[in-house]
């Protein structure tokens, strides 16, 4: 038996909630802004993909399903066979243009491997990782976005 382990990010996105929504909506071009994360397939189901993580010298391969959509609110999905993870991207709008995007990821890991995860040592590069992942997500969402302020005129 395993260990489960979580990470949450947030990010703010210049874009309003429907822009947001459509671009996360899009699973298998989540390689474009999410590094570890090597393919993701739609099945014939359209609530059942394919995964492939490859990270720091392993590979992990499974299947997810979304368990819960609402549009433009929140999608939750977990794992159906290989690598156990489980997890939920909401989606808060601020104001017209103005997103805020939480991402949580729970996965399980062998009771070898729990120990090396703690924040202090592996998974604080988890929690890193996922963060630059969510600011690629939002740099690619401002950059289609027409109303979206210069990124080179940001502070970020």
């Amino acid at each position: 038996m395993g260990r489960w382990l979580e990470h949450s990010v947030t990010t703010e996105i210049q874009a309003s909630v429907q822009q947001v929504w459509e671009v996360w909506s899009d699973l298998e071009a989540m390689p474009q802004w999410m590094r570890w994360i090597e393919s993701v397939v739609t099945l014939e189901d359209p609530d059942l993909t394919d995964w492939t993580l490859a990270a720091q010298g392993f590979r992990f391969h499974w299947k997810a399903r979304i368990t819960q959509r609402v549009e433009a609110q929140q999608l939750h999905w977990e794992s159906v066979g290989g690598l156990p993870t489980k997890g939920a991207v909401r989606f808060y709008p601020q104001a017209p243009e103005l997103t805020a995007v939480k991402l949580s990821v729970s996965y399980e890991l062998p009771g070898v491997l729990a120990p090396l995860m703690e924040p202090s040592i592996l998974g604080g590069i988890v929690t890193k990782e996922l963060q630059a992942n969510l600011d690629r997500f939002r740099d690619l969402v401002e950059s289609r976005n027409p109303e979206s302020p210069s990124l080179e005129s940001s502070d970020r």
